[in-house]
């Protein structure tokens, strides 16, 4: 459900833009103005019967009620739950041949997937996930002429041509259907352990490849990772074995076991996984998720332990001796941790400091009490860390964008580093001596990797950089803010043609997500030029339950809070109507997972507001998601139904539970994967049936499924046919006609 701590996948959520920081002046739209808009939403309506829609298959009401705490909710739909029903699974199907068969005669649809795989085509190859490894640079490689992305070592980021492959995916896989979870090299960067899942199961077994030949050796360990937890690889001292995350298997605990329980275990190369040992976890709560991490010299294991996923942490570390010793709880407050060149651990710590300060233990120390502050906190919400010999970089985040602070290793300022302006920091790699290896991009500036050098204190783009293949020198993005119900002022990031007009007709499409302490922060995606090019706005609203002003912005948000997520989300789309950049006849929304459920509550609590909603793997059903593995795992950032005023705050929200019959909900476009790990289907397909029955208004309300896809990790072809739909569904709803690109 959400970003597990190991994913290596770059982001396949919708971005959108950023650039003008002013405050632009608004007048708001005349009643006259939003009573039209109104008129003309029934009108389109009407018009939408012009399209023919195959009928929806037979679903029965069959009735099914659940108490909690003397609370009794009805559920018709109870029956859609169960995957391993003949009748559901039909159901399914029929639905998507349904959605299939309405999407593929959408006009324009064809010219849009053609400017989609030519937009992609362009693209040069792209780099993400390094490991450094002296004198070994690991890096995931995204090449749009294949299906997934391969591992590759560099001899240098200004190298390029230095480029060896170590394992592709690809001729593991010719069906595009086989993804690379997470790696981790080996100390001396000899051998490497790849985790390596199906269709997007991401039921993870790690192989181990030699980095020079790419030969696989034959140890094969099985159950490492999980859409549940995650999954993860330290290495020993001498690469003769490394320390795992494994989930129990089959027979060694109840089958609804079997996704909980990760525990961390030692592998000696060349014996089979069967004799591998136990090293850790059999105390750790049932939801854990463990991350382990090497020094860089290997004396020491980091096991870093998340009580789920709602950003307790604590921490564990193993010495030469073989024995773990528990330096921090949840209770203390402290997220994530790094080993110092001289094996220090420097740890970032949120109790009484909400955005961050940084603490550091000396070498094999565990007792916290010993700890010293060499960062304090600022108004600079702190996101990651990298360590080099003298140098400790801390990446910050300030309601969106990035900045990269530099310091000595005692906590003295040494500057920030020059960045572009109003854009996001990702992946510091510290490289050798004290330079510094980032990525560096912007809404309308694509990727590029930096070096910076602390000796000269300055940054220079290294050879992997994106050339842009699309220009956006029309566009310019603006930084505005709506006001929520309680008076919280929120931010929203607007991309739009230069010159636009704000009359209220423009064809907007707003995204979020305000969830699990993630920080929404500017990103390049070149499918922007498509809705520019129709004349569209595109808006991404950082809302509560992120953390982009650090951990009272992610608490405001969670458990009882969640409601606020939802409020901001709806003063933002009130604000782009009242200022004249949209109208509900115009107006679209776009979000997945977490963003998925802000879809469905925005759509029950505010159906009059849109035009057009697509929302991807969501979760809609708070009261029975809970039933679910991964859902489990969620409980510490939404709550249970076990606890009365948790189930209270649920109730009050949960979107299947808030579809009201007779109301004129707007279009919407469900997607979902039958593998996903991390959102059972049945949400889409229980919130899909109610809506079925529900809504008045004769819009289109569409269950699009993948058998062989999951949350993440979906092939090429398959992501370019997912996007393909969504445009083409968005345009037809709010009128659009697909325009050719124009020369900007």
């Amino acid at each position: 459900m959400t970003n597990k701590t190991n994913r290596q996948n770059p982001p396949q959520s919708p971005s959108g833009p950023i650039r003008n920081l002013g405050i632009s002046r608004r007048t708001n739209l005349p009643l006259a103005v939003a009573i039209t808009s109104v008129i003309l939403l029934a009108a389109l309506a009407i018009l939408a019967n012009d399209l023919s829609l195959p009928p929806i298959p037979p679903t029965p009401k069959k009735p099914h009620a659940d108490v909690y705490h003397g609370v009794k909710v009805e559920d018709d739909y109870n029956w859609l739950e169960n995957w391993n029903d003949p009748a559901v699974r039909a159901w399914s199907d029929a639905e998507n041949r349904r959605a299939r068969a309405f999407l593929a005669a959408l006009p324009g649809r064809q010219q849009i997937r053609d400017r989609l795989k030519a937009l992609i085509s362009q693209v040069p190859a792209s780099y993400y996930a390094f490991r450094y490894t002296p004198p070994v640079l690991f890096t995931l490689k995204f090449d749009p002429t294949k299906q997934q992305p391969i591992l590759v070592t560099l001899d240098s980021p200004d190298k390029p041509e230095s480029e060896r492959t170590v394992v592709d995916p690809n001729r593991i896989d010719p069906t595009g259907s086989t993804t690379i979870d997470f790696y981790s090299p080996s100390l001396d960067g000899r051998l490497v352990a790849v985790s390596l899942s199906e269709g997007g199961t991401e039921n993870g077994t790690v192989h181990i490849y030699d980095v020079r030949s790419g030969q696989a050796l034959p140890d094969v360990i099985p159950r490492v990772n999980k859409g549940t937890g995650g999954g993860s690889v330290a290495w020993n001292a001498d690469g003769s074995g490394f320390y795992y995350t494994r989930f129990p298997n089959p027979g060694e605990r109840p089958p609804q076991d079997l996704d909980f329980y990760q525990q961390a275990y030692f592998h000696k190369l060349g014996t089979p996984a069967s004799e591998d040992s136990y090293s850790l976890g059999k105390d750790l709560p049932r939801i854990a998720e463990v991350q382990l991490r090497s020094s860089r010299d290997g004396r020491y294991v980091l096991a870093t332990v998340a009580n789920g996923d709602g950003g307790q942490f604590e921490h564990f570390l193993l010495d030469l001796d073989g024995h773990w010793t528990e330096i921090t709880r949840f209770s203390d407050g402290f997220t994530s941790a790094a080993f110092g060149r001289d094996d220090a651990l420097y740890m970032i710590c949120l109790k009484g400091s909400p955005r961050g300060r940084i603490l550091r233990l000396a070498p094999g120390q565990t007792m916290l009490s010993n700890a010293v502050e060499v960062i304090s906190q600022t108004d600079d919400v702190i996101q990651d860390m990298a360590v080099s010999d003298n140098r400790l970089y801390v990446s910050d985040v300030w309601g969106g964008p990035s900045d990269i602070r530099v310091f000595d290793l005692k906590g003295h300022s040494q500057g920030r580093i020059p960045l572009e302006p109003v854009s996001s920091v990702f992946g510091l790699v510290a490289l050798e001596g004290d330079e510094l290896l980032y990525e560096n991009e912007s809404y309308i500036q694509p990727q590029a990797w930096y070096r910076y050098d602390a000796s000269t204190g300055k940054a220079a783009r290294t050879a992997l950089f994106v050339r842009p293949t699309v220009k956006f020198s029309d566009t310019e993005v603006v930084r505005e803010f709506a006001t929520s119900k309680d008076g919280t002022k929120v931010p929203i990031s607007i991309m739009r043609r230069k010159g636009a007009r704000l009359d209220g007709r423009n064809p907007t499409l707003l995204s979020a997500y305000g969830g699990f302490g993630i920080s929404l922060t500017p990103s390049y995606d070149l499918t922007a030029r498509i809705w520019l090019d129709q004349g569209g706005v595109m808006a991404i609203a950082n809302l509560r339950g992120g953390s982009e002003f650090g951990e009272e912005w992610h608490r405001a948000g969670m458990l009882t809070h969640k409601q606020n997520v939802f409020d901001d989300f709806a003063a933002c789309a009130e604000y782009l109507i009242k200022t004249g950049y949209t109208n509900p006849s115009k107006f679209s929304i776009q979000g997945a997972s977490n963003g998925g459920l802000l879809m469905g509550a925005a759509l029950t609590q505010h159906p009059s507001l849109f035009r057009a909603v697509v929302s991807e793997v969501g979760i809609y059903d708070m009261l029975r998601n809970e039933m679910n593995p991964n859902a489990v795992f969620n409980v510490t950032e939404y709550g249970s139904v076990k606890d009365p005023e948790q189930f209270k705050a649920l109730y009050a929200y949960s979107p299947y539970h808030h579809v009201v019959e007779g109301t004129a909900y707007p279009a919407v476009l469900f997607m979902t994967g039958a593998n996903d790990p991390r959102v059972n289907p049945m949400n889409s397909r229980k919130m899909t049936a109610a809506l079925h029955a529900a809504t008045s208004s004769g819009l289109p309300i569409l269950l699009r499924s993948s058998a062989d896809t999951g949350h993440i990790g979906s092939s090429l072809d398959e992501q370019i046919e997912e996007q393909t739909d969504t445009f083409a569904f968005v345009f037809k709803e709010l009128g659009i006609t697909m325009k050719e690109p124009g020369n900007n």
